[in-house]
């Protein structure tokens, strides 16, 4: 397992530097069946902070592949490594978070078609938020 720590720099770091940091892919996944289900685990003291990351990371990976940055594969790699470190084994904490990325895609989906100035402007901002979050997940709950 990918420390916390590890995988949330990686992405503080490529915020920074204004590389991509983070995606997956935009399919839903289907629901268990009950006898499928995990039993409900309980939410890590940080879990909300990191859906709302995942959300933002969803909107900036929308926003760099319309203004075709270039790299834009590594936040689809990079949100798969958080989601392989923070919910492996947690089919509903992983469903969460896919949902806040889908969530965070779609938003921006349905207001930017063409790559504007205000388009630039709001990945730079929520890239600036991703980075804060991160720093802020880290410092208080990293290991």
């Amino acid at each position: 397992m990918i420390p916390l720590r590890r995988v949330l720099m990686c992405v503080v770091v490529c915020a920074g530097a204004a590389m991509p940091v983070c995606a997956m892919s935009q399919g839903q996944t289907t629901p268990a069946t009950p006898e499928e289900a995990a039993p409900k685990s309980v939410p890590a003291p940080y879990d909300d902070k990191l859906a709302r990351l995942a959300e933002v990371l969803g909107s900036v990976h929308y926003l760099r592949t319309l203004c075709k940055a270039e790299n834009s594969d590594e936040w689809r790699r990079d949100m798969q490594q958080l989601l392989d470190s923070e919910a492996k084994d947690e089919p509903q904490r992983k469903e969460k978070l896919t949902a806040a990325f889908n969530r965070g895609y779609r938003a921006f989906a349905s207001v930017y078609t063409d790559c504007t100035r205000a388009a630039i402007v709001a990945e730079e901002r929520y890239r600036n938020e991703g980075a804060t979050l991160t720093t802020e997940i880290t410092s208080r709950f990293g290991n």
